[in-house]
Formats: structure tokens, C-alpha cells, sequence
């Protein structure tokens, strides 16, 4: 049968100048232990204690939390000046705090972390950089042999393969890509009617969004949602693939990685991107049209007929271009965080997060320039 449990607690008495703290009840870790606070006041300045006893005549069950208070208190007495008697206390707890006082912790024993010079974290953050770059462009590399032995029918993977990554990365990420794609059309749609309807241009609604849709907005914002769904997914799987040394079993066998299980990701992403593209653009422009014909006096007629006038073949050829090298960016990222994976669970899911912040950097700064270029030629 379980012992009941007793509250512990500490009762104190005066003798002149002594302070007796009596020990009640069972000191065990599922306990909640009283504070001290009512002990170290009375041993504060201004009291006249000069000396204080532990007693434990009625202690029950202990264990190390009993310990830990004790030793908190007699350390509180060495630092105060005040004498701490512990012979009232039981054999065996006597014989435990013996052995932690016997020998005294020496003066800066402890190990103390110094923070880096900045010239030496300057230095580190480039030697990270440099390693990172140089990782990027080996694996750049031999992505492109890859590609060339797939021009030469060379390259060896199981087109099975790449018939799921485009059922992973296409169909399969259509719900979440409807929902944000409207949701920025609509955002598109209220954002441009807050100034437009100033000058009574509600119409020209259409031009913003349809425009805003297909050169920019549709594809950046499909290729987010891949990056934080499919790019974080490849990392995982090549990372766990390497924590199980299973890429290691296919250089065994003979398989090159690169070509096995990278090409076929890349490729996946390369030819479903476009497409969803595509249809981010359709649900923007739906969504767009939402807002206008609910909240101002445009039919849909005219929505969509200033939707076709403003919207040219170029504009869709420049949405749809980014966003196949908005895929390249998004696989390379992944594959090569999961490929770069260590040995642990802990180092896939941070391959994971590493991929995504990749990805869409590498997104935005792409996106940036090739916006860049396109206003510099005039397109």
C-alpha cells in the first residue's frame, strides 16, 4: 500500500538568536516545496540571528529536493555570516551534505562563453558563404551532366518517378494554390479600387488585376507556396533518404544520385510550375472580378472584355517564364539542402527550413532582376 502524502513545509521558532527551521512532511520532487523567503527574512540585515538550526524531527519521505533547499540555505549562512547547525538533522543527510561541501567549488572553475569579435564573425559568415557557393555550383554542375545525359538517353531513372513528383507538385498543391490565388486577387481587386474609385476608373479595376495577375502577382506567389510545400518536401525526403544511407546504397549500386532522384524532381517542377501559373492566374483574375461586381457598378461583360484588351500574349509569356525558372530555384533549392542533409532527425527538419528560406530568396532576387530586365528591354 502507497504511503499517504504530508505537505512539507518548514515551521520556525526563535531562541534568542538563533533561528529553528523544523522540516515537516515528505520532501519529494511531486511535492510543492514552501519558499524560502520567509527564512532568508528572518536572517536578513537587521535581524539579530546569529546562528541557524536545521531540525528534522518530524521529516517523513525526502529526497533531492529536501537536498537542494538545505543547501540553499547553508550556502544563504555562508554568504551572511551566520552559522548554520545541521547535527539535528538525520545521519544520512548529514553524510550527503559532507560530501557536497568537501570540496569547495574553485574560483572560476566555470566555463564562461566569450562572444566573437566582429571581425571574427565577419570572418566566419564569409568562409560560410564561400563553402555555400561553392556547394551551390558543384551541384549546378552536375545537375547540368545530368541533364546532358538525359539529352543523350543516357540518364538513368525511373520515369514512374517522375509521373508522382508531377502528381505531388501539381494536382495535389491545387487546393492551396486556388485558395491564396484568389485571396491575392481579391486583395489586388480592393487595394486598386481604394484609389481608382476616387476618379470614378472602377473599370480599370480589370487592367490592374489582370496585368498585377500575370506578370508578377500569379506566378510569385505559386512558386511561394511550392517552395514552402514542395521545396521543404524534396528536402525531407532526400535528407531522410541520406540519414538512412540509402543514397549511399545507390552509389553502391551503381545509381547515380544526381540523375535517380534530383532530375526527375527538377524536371517535375520545371513543367508543372507553368501550368500552375496558369491557373494561379485564372483564380487572381475570378477573384478580382469577385470584388468588382459585388461592390461597384461594372458587370461582368466588362470586367472581362478590359481583362482581354489589357492583357497581351507577352504578359502571359513573362508570368509563365518566370515562373519555370521560379521551379528550377525551388528543386535546386531542395534537392540541394536534402542531399547537403547530416545524419540526424534534428538535421532533416533543419534541411527543411534551410530549403525554404533558399527557395524564396533565391525566388525574390530572381524575380527582382528578371523584372529588372524586362523594364530595361521594354517588354
Amino acid at each position: 500500500m502507497t504511503a499517504k502524502n504530508v505537505p512539507c513545509a518548514i515551521n520556525l521558532s526563535r531562541t534568542e538568536t538563533t533561528l529553528v527551521a523544523t522540516f515537516v512532511g515528505d520532501w519529494v520532487l511531486t511535492a510543492q516545496p514552501p519558499a524560502l523567503d520567509a527564512v532568508f527574512a528572518q536572517l536578513g540585515a537587521g535581524t539579530d540571528v546569529q546562528q541557524l538550526r536545521l531540525v528534522a524531527d518530524e521529516l517523513g519521505r525526502w529526497d533531492s529536493l529536501l537536498m537542494t533547499e538545505l543547501i540553499r540555505l547553508i550556502q544563504y549562512g555562508a554568504a551572511h555570516n551566520i552559522a548554520v547547525d545541521t547535527h539535528s538533522l538525520p545521519t544520512g543527510i548529514q553524510g550527503l551534505l559532507s560530501l557536497v561541501f568537501a570540496v569547495p567549488e574553485r574560483a572560476g572553475a566555470k566555463r564562461h562563453e566569450l562572444p566573437d569579435p566582429w571581425l571574427t564573425i565577419i570572418g566566419k559568415s564569409g568562409l560560410r558563404i564561400s563553402k555555400d557557393a561553392k556547394a551551390l555550383v558543384v551541384f549546378i554542375g552536375e545537375i547540368a551532366l545530368s541533364i546532358v545525359a538525359l539529352c543523350q538517353g543516357k540518364a538513368r531513372f525511373r520515369w514512374q518517378d517522375l509521373w508522382t513528383h508531377s502528381q505531388d507538385c501539381g494536382p495535389s498543391a491545387l487546393p492551396i494554390v486556388s485558395l491564396i490565388s484568389l485571396l491575392v486577387g481579391l486583395i489586388l481587386a480592393f487595394v486598386g479600387a481604394v484609389q481608382l474609385a476616387l476618379f470614378g476608373a472602377q473599370i480599370y479595376i480589370a487592367d490592374l488585376v489582370g496585368l498585377g495577375m500575370t506578370r508578377e502577382m500569379g506566378g510569385l506567389m505559386a512558386a511561394i507556396i511550392m517552395s514552402g510545400r514542395t521545396g521543404a518536401a524534396y528536402a525531407a525526403q532526400l535528407g531522410t533518404m541520406q540519414v538512412n544511407s540509402e543514397i549511399d546504397a545507390l552509389k553502391t549500386m551503381g545509381f547515380e544520385p544526381m540523375e535517380f532522384l534530383v532530375l526527375p524532381r527538377i524536371l517535375a517542377l520545371v513543367v508543372i510550375m507553368p501550368l500552375l501559373c496558369l491557373y494561379a492566374d485564372l483564380l487572381g483574375i475570378i477573384g478580382g472580378s469577385l470584388v468588382t461586381i459585388s461592390f461597384f457598378d461594372v458587370s461582368l461583360l466588362e470586367y472581362f472584355n478590359r481583362t482581354i484588351g489589357a492583357v497581351h500574349l507577352a504578359d502571359f509569356t513573362i508570368g509563365l517564364a518566370k515562373c519555370a525558372v521560379f521551379g528550377v530555384l525551388i528543386a535546386l533549392s531542395g534537392c540541394l539542402r536534402g542531399m547537403q542533409c547530416g545524419r540526424s532527425a534534428s538535421a532533416v527538419g533543419e534541411a527543411a527550413t534551410s530549403a525554404v528560406v533558399t527557395g524564396i530568396v533565391f525566388i525574390v532576387i530572381a524575380d527582382s532582376l528578371m523584372t529588372i530586365m524586362c523594364n530595361r528591354l521594354g517588354i
